[in-house]
């Protein structure tokens, strides 16, 4: 088989057992994909997970950590949240950032000082050269803008980028194909619209964000045939309390041919402020949706919960949980709620809650209408060096 066809149309018995069609052209026409119980590690490890991506850039700047529970020593953030309960780090990854910030060499530099402290690592290809989310999938602008040309540099992008992490001596846990993918990603070639109607319409929308993700995905399995360490292959949308969205999406992208063997756990975003229906008790329908319908591991890939939200200068969000505080206890009570959310999920398939830039000293709203969700208070009296003294909300995964 040609080696540019990215899936064959055969069919393997074993893997559709439990999955499924599933042809990779790696070579060969097919490649063996573990059966996703099989490859979710230990099922009773559960990622209590930081985002710290803006680590090194916040050191490079002069900012540093205060401990308030050692007579405030100046501490490393992630030995501070190790204390609290983190066991994993996730990363974003940029294509060419401008200033090599959430790069490549960036990324390996921190992975490795994360790994030697013991934790697992979770990159978030973002495939752009700065920010993706729902709103904007601007593609790298070196990248071509058809899709043909566009799919193999993705394969291409995604094999040498594991191929570098292995070189330099990182086992990436988890790998998430894209960031928030709700409207697809590399605009405008991937983009969806899963509003769509009626359901073949819909599905139709979807071919060319299919024939991007198999080709990031058959990246992955170009690194594994040069000996990378086979991560967790994540999917990851927004709006986790939205099972609607979920049921919609997902049944289009596998109506394009995207197998469900061809990932291996669920990542959700879900945060309190955007909109009164993203409470907990949604987002529990959804995931328990979820596992049973597929059978694979669940994470909430991205909250935060604010600390500070004083209306200063924004109206102050509508919180989806108007009973948890917007304080430093809020934060501790809306997080351990998630993460009792998500351990209730049937099977034993509720596998990790991560929190976002917990750290972000200049940043502290995270986005949000909320003045401040970090879990560390700022202090910026010496101004540009910043100082970050530990709230009790870095505790929140203990």
């Amino acid at each position: 088989m040609p080696c540019d066809t990215l899936f064959s149309t055969g069919r393997n018995p074993d893997l559709e057992k439990n999955s499924g069609e599933w042809g990779c052209c790696y070579l060969r026409c097919w490649v063996s994909v573990a059966r996703p119980e099989n490859h979710s590690r230990d099922s009773s490890y559960f990622y209590k997970g930081h985002d710290l991506s803006s680590l090194l850039m916040l050191e490079e700047g002069g900012s540093i950590f205060k401990d308030t529970t050692k007579h405030n020593a100046t501490r490393p953030a992630e030995a501070i949240l190790g204390d609290g309960g983190m066991n994993s780090v996730r990363l974003r990854q940029w294509v060419n950032p401008i200033d090599g910030t959430y790069g490549l060499a960036y990324n390996i530099q921190l992975a490795k000082r994360m790994q030697k402290q013991g934790y697992k690592i979770y990159l978030d290809f973002h495939f752009g050269d700065s920010w993706v989310d729902p709103n904007k999938q601007p593609p790298p602008a070196a990248w071509p803008t058809e899709l043909k040309p566009l799919a193999r540099t993705l394969r291409g992008y995604v094999k040498d980028t594991l191929v570098a992490f292995k070189k330099a001596g990182i086992k990436l846990d988890i790998v998430a194909l894209g960031n928030e993918i709700r409207h697809g990603m590399l605009w405008p070639v991937g983009y969806v619209d899963v509003d769509i109607q009626p359901t073949s319409a819909l599905n139709q929308n979807f071919s060319s964000l299919a024939t991007l993700w198999k080709s990031a995905r058959a990246g992955v399995d170009d690194a594994l045939a040069l000996g990378v360490h086979r991560p967790q292959v994540m999917i990851h949308i927004d709006d986790g309390w939205n099972i609607t969205l979920q049921q919609r999406w997902f049944s289009a992208l596998t109506a394009n041919g995207v197998p469900l063997s061809a990932w291996d756990v669920f990542g959700f975003s879900f945060y309190p402020f955007y909109g009164t229906a993203a409470t907990l008790a949604n987002l529990g329908t959804t995931l328990n949706y979820i596992a049973e319908t597929y059978r694979k591991p669940v994470h909430v890939a991205e909250t935060d919960y604010p600390a500070i939200c004083n209306g200063q200068y924004n109206p102050i969000p509508e919180s989806s949980e108007p009973e948890i505080p917007y304080t430093v206890a809020g934060q501790l009570e809306w997080t351990k709620n998630v993460i009792s959310v998500v351990k209730d999920v049937p099977y034993g398939l509720g596998r990790g809650v991560h929190y976002w830039e917990p750290a972000w000293l200049n940043n502290t709203s995270l986005g949000s209408d909320c003045n401040d969700a970090i879990l560390f208070a700022p202090d910026y009296s010496a101004f540009p060096t910043m100082v970050g003294y530990s709230r009790k909300s870095v505790n929140l995964f203990k």
